[in-house]
């Protein structure tokens, strides 16, 4: 006979609590891994927006103009640099892994999570004042 185990709904708050860091670390991974194939599929659009808005206009003016545009909006900046400490994360949490998949560090993996989240967000925090200059 097959032993079952109730978890629990997954809406039970409480059971977010029983995450440990690797499994935050997984979650982070796929979420921040998403929201940059997100932003590559963004990004492909709006640039190609740009440049055949206007077939008559030179594309690097359509460009510029775009950019110039989005770029005066503060919540794109805010997003620029939230863009960043996805990034950040993801690739900082990348050569994490690679170093247990390698062996390394296999005893501080914890520590290590941890340490990319606060340089993450030190980076980030360091950066808000050259994305948010001249707002």
């Amino acid at each position: 006979m097959a032993q079952t185990y109730d978890r629990g709904a997954v809406e039970d708050v409480g059971r977010w609590r029983e995450f440990s860091a690797g499994m935050w670390a997984w979650v982070l991974h796929k979420f921040t891994g998403w929201v940059l194939v997100g932003y590559l599929f963004t990004h492909i659009a709006v640039l190609s927006t740009a440049i055949g808005a206007d077939p008559a206009a030179a594309p690097q003016d359509l460009y510029t103009t775009t950019l110039v545009g989005l770029e005066d909006l503060l919540v794109v900046r805010l997003l620029e640099v939230g863009l960043l400490a996805v990034a950040v994360f993801h690739m900082l949490n990348g050569i994490r892994l690679l170093f247990i998949d390698l062996g390394l560090g296999l005893e501080r993996q914890d520590q290590s999570f941890y340490a990319s989240l606060i340089i993450t967000g030190a980076i980030a925090v360091a950066s808000v004042p050259t994305f948010l200059a001249g707002v």
